[in-house]
């Protein structure tokens, strides 16, 4: 059964319907170009028994049966890289959807590569090719022609198999609580609203100082609350590169802000210029103890170098070895401070990650294990000392 939902009363019996299933599969179709946040087209979802595409532009249409859904805990939502998806849901209704699986980040898991894509996961396992012509459609345009319905349908009818096959071999290759490590960041609002105080530590900018640090950050919040405000993507507001201009010279007077490039005329005496004047005034005035501790360049110690690049190497056999993607084990960083004796907070030290890496690792930087390349088979391979 094939429906395509444009009022209330259809949504609701839809997800009383959908309520008496094990799990649903969701994707959406959205645009942000030109707004801050993304702005949904069109919701997909499926069960086994039917799929459905809601339009959430629709004026008769109210969605709150289908977030009463997303917060079902007896019915598993499953996506595809879900970030996005669940983006779009939290900022409609202020809730993260759960429980939720991700298949992007179980294939990882399971040893399909990083970040796969759906087109490439279809393929590798039900060996069918999608068509990907809708890709780049514009969403937001009425009426959607059948052409766009069934490419967007395509994309949670596969996905049902997608789940059962995946969830399969998570369950025979004993890798759920892999798989459940590595989706949690996923279940936690802050990942999908951040602080407007954390956007600043993105901004590119050649200084240290804490006092311009102070600066950038103050004026970053002034630009993503007014981003966030009027719906607009930050750069349209402000650039990156001029808010660095404006805490590197520490701008705090009319007369030097529209002296800036990248400012537009007139902008100093706007109520956005005027409140960053402000800011940077109050900000130039403020006790020094409140200034952001500035980020410490780690410089990996000259002794520590070497471990670090065969530890980078060890890294790729092992992940190899147990086909998951490298970076759900660890990440450069890590490897970097453990090299250099911080072992802090390290993640591959406990849990599955030290089984299948962290070990290894010790018995690496311990001189009990080597690693050599077989010129029979072009690998790399691990032999212990003697």
């Amino acid at each position: 059964m094939s429906l395509i939902i444009d009022n209330t009363d259809d949504l609701s019996q839809l997800c009383e319907r959908l309520s008496k299933q094990d799990y649903v599969t969701i994707d959406t179709e959205f645009i942000r170009e030109r707004t801050f946040w993304p702005q949904v087209c069109l919701i997909q979802i499926a069960s086994i028994d039917e799929i459905a595409c809601i339009d959430p532009l629709a004026e008769q249409i109210d969605l709150t049966p289908l977030f009463n859904l997303m917060k079902n805990e007896k019915i598993m939502k499953v996506f595809h890289a879900a970030h996005q998806d669940i983006e779009i849901i939290y900022h409609l209704s202020h809730q993260v959807p759960h429980p939720i699986f991700d298949t992007q980040i179980a294939a990882m898991v399971c040893g399909f590569g990083e970040s796969i894509s759906y087109q490439n996961i279809v393929h590798i396992l039900l060996d069918i090719d999608l068509d990907k012509s809708m890709r780049f459609t514009d969403w937001s345009k009425r009426p959607l022609n059948p052409k766009q319905i069934s490419y967007a349908k395509a994309d949670v009818s596969h996905l049902r198999n997608i789940y059962e096959k995946l969830k399969e071999l998570l369950e025979k290759s004993d890798r759920f609580s892999w798989y459940e490590e590595c989706i949690l960041p996923f279940t936690l609002p802050e990942t999908y609203d951040p602080s407007p105080y954390e956007y600043w530590k993105k901004i590119k900018i050649n200084s240290q100082n804490p006092q311009t640090l102070a600066i950038l950050q103050e004026i970053s919040v002034l630009r993503e609350n007014e981003a966030r405000r009027l719906n607009r993507p930050r750069k349209y507001i402000m650039r990156d590169e001029v808010l660095a201009e404006i805490a590197l010279n520490q701008v705090n007077t009319p007369e030097q802000l529209s002296g800036l490039r990248g400012i537009s005329t007139g902008f100093e005496n706007s109520k956005l210029g005027k409140e960053i004047l402000e800011k940077i005034n109050e900000t130039l005035n403020r006790d020094p103890s409140t200034y952001p501790i500035p980020t410490k360049h780690f410089d990996l110690p000259r002794n520590a170098k070497n471990l670090s690049k065969m530890l980078k190497l060890l890294l790729m056999v092992k992940a190899s070895e147990h086909k998951i993607a490298d970076r759900l084990i660890t990440n450069v960083d890590e490897l970097d401070f453990y090299a250099a004796g911080k072992l802090k907070n390290i993640s591959f030290l406990s849990g599955w990650k030290y089984d299948i890496f962290g070990k290894y690792a010790e018995m690496l930087k311990n001189g009990t294990i080597s690693l050599r390349y077989n010129p029979v088979n072009f690998a790399i391979e691990i032999v212990e000392n003697v």
